[in-house]
């Protein structure tokens, strides 16, 4: 019988980058990109944040959304499709559920992220996709994420749990925690 600590465990299905989009500088058009360079505590490189000269601390790195939510996204905004790049976010991820991903280890192409928690909307999303456009995001915004390992990204690369994300996961609780 397989317990809640179980079912934790990241999943050993891989997922695949199907979009990678970058911006340049603040506030400027987003564009979408076939590969990109992951800078370990910086950002990726075709990215504003990559373009900054020292490593940081926080934990918005890269960006992430699901795939498969932006047809939940166009249906609550009330809008035929929803175009990736309009929303932001760095990397467009398929056949991997995001959420289940938090607080674990991903390679990503050559690169290791760290998810670490929601990517929240912001008011641009009104902007982008039209009025409602905030509110169709909330939940469906995607993860951010740290950047552990540089790397190459590429459209088509594999996004998988690491086997040490999977082993930390799978290891017996010590005793007197729960």
């Amino acid at each position: 019988m397989q317990t809640i600590r179980d079912l934790h465990t990241p999943p050993n299905v891989a997922g695949r980058i199907d979009a990678i989009v970058v911006r340049s500088a603040w506030r400027t058009p987003a564009r979408s990109i076939a590969h990109t360079v992951a800078l370990a505590g910086i950002g990726l490189a075709d990215d504003r944040l990559g373009q900054r000269a020292a490593a940081s601390t926080a934990a918005r790195q890269v960006t992430l959304i699901q795939a498969e939510h932006l047809a939940v996204i166009a249906r609550l905004a009330r809008v035929d499709a929803i175009d990736p790049v309009r929303l932001r976010r760095n990397l467009v991820v398929s056949g991997i559920n995001l959420v289940a991903l938090r607080n674990v280890q991903v390679r990503v192409g050559d690169a290791v992220l760290e998810i670490v928690g929601p990517c929240h909307p912001c008011s641009r999303m009104e902007e982008e996709i039209g009025p409602g456009g905030y509110a169709a995001m909330r939940g469906h915004g995607g993860m951010v994420a740290r950047i552990l390992t540089a790397g190459a990204i590429r459209v088509g690369d594999e996004v998988r749990a690491t086997d040490a994300a999977r082993t930390a996961a799978a290891a017996p609780a010590q005793p007197g925690l729960f």
